[in-house]
C-alpha cells in the first residue's frame, strides 16, 4: 500500500494525495453478494431532516460482509482483493473449500491464494478467526465481538487495530484503538493481524467536489448564521460565537456525553485517551 502526490496541473490537483490501489487485483464485484443501498439524504422515516449536511453523491451498492466468520473448519481461498465504497478499508473475496463466496475485511499482509480459517485449534495466522481464548497475548487483532455470535464490531476501519495485553478468568483485557482498555469475554471471536490500507489517513481529497460525490453538503459554521438559527450566531461583525456548542444548546468540544448509568462501565478498566 502506498499513496501519490499529483503534480499541480489543475487547482484540484496541487494538494491532491491519492491512494495508488496497487494491491487492488479486481475491479468488478462479486453479483452474488451485492445488495441495493437506498441513500436517505440525511431524512428520517416521516421524511423530516434529522441530519444535516448529507445528500446527493454517487450512486453505491452494497457489499455483505462476513463479520462472524462463523464457517469454522473449512478452509478458504483468498481470490482478490477489492475496494469497497463504503468503508475505508480493503476487502477480500473467499472462496470456501464447499463452493460458497464470503466477503471479509482485509487484514494487512493477505494475499491472493492464501488459504485462511476460523474455528477452534487453528494457526493464530494473519486472516484466521479464533476465540480471545485461544489468542496468544500480544497478539494485534482486528474485527472483535463484545458479545459472542454478535460478530465484528471493534477495530474495523482502515489501518486500525488492537491488542490483546491480558487474561482474567473468563475475560481478557483488549487495548482498543483510542487507547481504551476493557474487558471482553474469552468466547467472542476476533481476526489476527491489521486492517488493510493504513495509509487511507495521509489521503488528501485536494477538492470540495470529492466530498459532494461521497453524499457531504458543504457544512455551515455556527458563528456564521443569525441567532434564530443557532445559539453561537448574530452579533456585530466577526462575533467569536462564545463558548462551542451545538445548535440545540448542548456544549462541544469537551462536554462529556456518556451516560453516568452506562451498564458497559464495569468492562471498562481504562479510559480512552483525550486531547489535553
Amino acid at each position: 500500500m502506498a499513496v501519490r502526490k499529483l503534480k499541480p496541473v489543475t487547482p484540484g490537483q496541487r494538494h491532491k494525495i491519492t491512494n495508488t490501489f496497487e494491491e487492488i487485483t479486481k475491479s468488478t464485484p462479486e453479483k452474488s453478494l451485492l445488495r441495493p443501498l437506498k441513500k436517505s439524504g440525511g431524512r428520517n422515516n416521516t421524511g423530516k431532516m434529522t441530519m444535516r449536511y448529507i445528500g446527493g453523491g454517487h450512486k453505491r451498492r452494497y457489499r455483505v460482509i462476513d463479520f462472524l466468520r462463523d464457517k469454522d473448519g473449512v478452509g478458504a481461498a483468498v481470490q482478490s482483493i477489492e475496494y469497497d465504497p463504503n468503508r475505508t478499508a480493503r476487502i477480500a473475496l473467499l472462496k470456501y473449500e464447499d463452493g460458497e463466496k464470503r466477503y471479509i475485511i482485509a487484514p494487512s499482509g493477505l494475499k491472493v491464494g492464501q488459504t485462511i480459517r476460523s474455528g477452534q485449534g487453528i494457526a493464530p495466522e494473519v486472516g484466521n478467526a479464533l476465540t480471545l481464548g485461544e489468542i496468544p497475548l500480544g497478539t494485534l487483532i482486528h474485527n472483535i465481538e463484545l458479545r459472542p455470535g454478535q460478530g465484528g464490531v471493534l477495530a474495523r476501519s482502515a489501518g486500525s487495530y488492537a491488542q490483546l495485553t491480558s487474561r482474567d478468568g473468563k475475560y481478557a483485557i483488549i487495548k482498543l484503538p483510542s487507547g481504551e482498555s476493557r474487558m471482553i469475554l474469552t468466547t467472542c471471536r476476533a481476526t489476527v493481524g491489521t486492517v488493510s490500507n493504513s495509509d487511507h489517513q495521509i489521503e488528501k481529497s485536494g477538492k470540495a467536489g470529492r466530498n459532494r460525490w461521497k453524499g457531504r453538503r458543504p457544512r455551515v459554521r455556527g458563528v456564521a448564521m443569525n441567532p434564530v438559527d443557532h445559539p453561537m450566531g448574530g452579533g456585530e461583525g466577526r462575533a467569536s460565537g462564545g463558548h462551542p456548542r451545538s445548535r440545540n444548546g448542548k456544549p462541544a468540544k469537551g462536554y462529556k456525553t456518556r451516560s453516568k448509568k452506562n451498564v458497559s462501565d464495569k468492562y471498562i478498566i481504562e479510559r480512552r485517551k483525550t486531547k489535553k
